[in-house]
């Protein structure tokens, strides 16, 4: 085989390897699956509080002055609570799991999701201080939905998100999108407990990635997505830049041949 036959078969087999294929980066592909995609029930266990967490905590009565101790500055509105006014106005768990409110005391809600912690407040307002014809409604809610992501995104950091749940998708496109360099087939996502963590790993370009555990993301999850190979081998993320490169780098060393043999 001749030299020019050579580079070429060169030149092709480094453009195939060092380009990203259009497959990685494509979501939720029906991978060797012909049959219809069956809607399964979400796997998604209700999140329970841990400590550091921030509850917002609403008491309503037929008569608002009953309850108007209880209700924090701001906290009739939070739908519009920005996040520093919540942690300043709601009540975060401590290190011993308890949130402190006025009367009521501490009340531990470590290990609580939130609708035991809105039973319990709703039971001690009853048994303790009011009747039931005095309309008390409780509202508890976390505040935002907070996620961190790290790696080869848009736009790393933590992140607050204002509903009650998020999936990994939303959390990856409020976060602009995943790079070309960014490995779609193994995202990490670390998810905390009150007795530990744990990580899991979830395939992106596969359908089947929403019955993962970690599709719906929990509060406080940190999200972690990988570079991809041809990143590191830094000869560009497609054809064209791949070509450049091995252009730029052929011209250098025919330069350096040249000058060197004259």
């Amino acid at each position: 085989m001749n030299q020019p036959k050579i580079y070429l078969l060169l030149l092709l087999s480094i453009l195939v390897t060092s380009c990203i294929p259009k497959k990685d980066l494509i979501y939720l592909q029906d991978k060797n699956d012909t049959n219809p995609q069956t809607v399964t029930p979400s796997n998604q266990k209700p999140y329970r509080l841990q400590t550091n967490d921030i509850l917002l905590i609403t008491i309503k009565a037929i008569d608002p002055k009953l309850v108007e101790i209880f209700n924090t500055s701001g906290a009739q509105n939070t739908m519009v609570a920005s996040e520093q006014s919540s942690y300043f106005n709601g009540y975060s768990v401590d290190d011993h799991g308890n949130i402190r409110m006025p009367i009521l005391g501490e009340i531990n809600v470590l290990g609580f999701t939130i609708e035991e912690v809105r039973v319990k407040v709703e039971k001690m307002l009853h048994d303790q201080y009011f009747k039931t014809e005095a309309g008390i409604f409780v509202t508890v809610k976390q505040a935002g939905f907070r996620y961190t992501i790290n790696g080869e995104v848009g736009t790393t950091g933590t992140k607050v998100l204002y509903q009650d749940k998020v999936n990994i998708m939303e959390a990856i496109a409020n976060s602009g999108d995943i790079a070309i360099t960014g490995d779609r087939k193994d995202v990490k996502v670390i998810r905390r407990y009150p007795q530990g963590s744990e990580t899991f790993t979830i395939d992106l370009t596969d359908s089947k990635a929403v019955n993962s555990p970690c599709f719906y993301l929990q509060p406080n999850d940190y999200i972690y997505v990988k570079p991809l190979k041809q990143k590191t081998w830094g000869t560009g993320k497609t054809g064209i830049e791949s070509l450049t490169t091995i252009i730029t780098l052929l011209s250098l060393a025919t330069t350096t041949y040249l000058l060197l043999r004259n």
